[in-house]
């Protein structure tokens, strides 16, 4: 379960960062759901809602200490504001960031920390990651990874003991074939971040319904094409309908048929979808019921679906 949406809005500026439409209760019982359903992994970061994120799935899983957790860093905030407030990786930043985590969490050790910066230069991650090592040697946390869409950035750090996950964008609409051949050939968990295309793949604004101006989908911001002005892509949402013969077979969902498309495409893919209530929750965890979509149509869907070059990396 993805809890980005589950930590509610924030902004950098005047741009909202986060989701709208959410509250703490709906919240919670979208992450009671989620373990009900199934579901062990849980996915958030210290920036969600300005730490709000952290504290409310803390509160939830006190009691489910066999939960995965995966949290991430890299960018400062103001909790009061609710106010990014840039991008920080020294090392007295990253350890005093993960022992926030840890408090907000509820937790003496975070399953998985990863770098929240997609973009960050390898030289400059370097010693972020000789910090993260520090800290698995130190018992805070248990491994690390990289929320990235760039494969030399895997590459460079994929080597590292405790580097065990690379998260990245992946969908129907947006393949990742050379980030996922990079994580591949390291053995690496993928987090797939934007299963559901922000919402698009569920057929919720197929009617054309625009999101709040408080919500990070009314954000035209150059690294996601899935809203424009606050609506659904039209060609998403043409592609959507091409699509749903496809991936509502055998009874799925649109969304349950998109998170199936993730399925089998990786034995290692870890679909991270998120919920702001436990019938989203408990829709999402039921994608496993129905398992990975067969062969025939993974094969039919790239036949009908127009999907440009990958072209060069860059942050999605």
């Amino acid at each position: 379960m993805g809890c980005w949406a589950i930590g509610g809005p924030f902004w950098n500026g005047d741009v909202p960062v986060g989701y709208s439409g959410t509250n703490d209760a709906d919240s919670t019982k979208a992450v009671h759901a989620a373990w009900a359903a199934g579901v062990r992994v849980f996915d958030t970061s210290a920036v969600y809602g300005a730490g709000h994120s952290e504290t409310l799935l803390g509160e939830a899983l006190r009691d489910r200490p066999d939960a995965v957790i995966v949290s991430k860093f890299g960018h400062s905030f103001d909790a009061e504001s609710k106010q990014m407030t840039g991008p920080q990786y020294d090392a007295a930043y990253i350890e005093d960031s993960v022992d926030q985590s840890r408090r907000r969490l509820q937790r003496d050790r975070i399953d998985v920390m990863l770098l929240h910066l997609n973009g960050l230069a390898v030289e400059d991650a370097m010693p972020v990651f000789d910090t993260l090592e520090a800290l698995r040697s130190r018992g805070s946390i248990a491994a690390y990874g990289w929320s990235t869409d760039f494969p030399d950035s895997v590459n460079a750090m994929a080597g590292r003991d405790g580097f065990i996950a690379v998260q990245h964008a992946m969908n129907i609409f947006v393949d990742a074939p050379s980030l996922s051949a990079a994580a591949e050939a390291h053995d690496l968990v993928q987090l797939n971040r934007s299963p559901l295309a922000m919402g698009v793949l569920t057929g919720t604004f197929s009617d054309g319904r625009r999101v709040p101006k408080d919500d990070i989908r009314s954000n035209d911001a150059d690294w996601q094409n899935y809203f424009e002005s606050g609506s659904a892509s039209p060609d998403y949402a043409r592609q959507l309908d091409a699509l749903r013969d496809l991936i509502t077979a055998g009874g799925r969902t649109l969304g349950q048929g998109a998170l199936c498309w993730l399925l089998a495409k990786s034995p290692n893919t870890l679909p991270i979808p998120g919920a702001k209530n436990a019938e989203q929750a408990e829709e999402n965890a039921a994608a496993l019921d129905y398992g990975p979509l067969p062969a025939e149509i993974m094969a039919e869907i790239e036949v009908v679906l127009t999907r440009g070059p990958e072209g060069p990396a860059r942050a999605r």
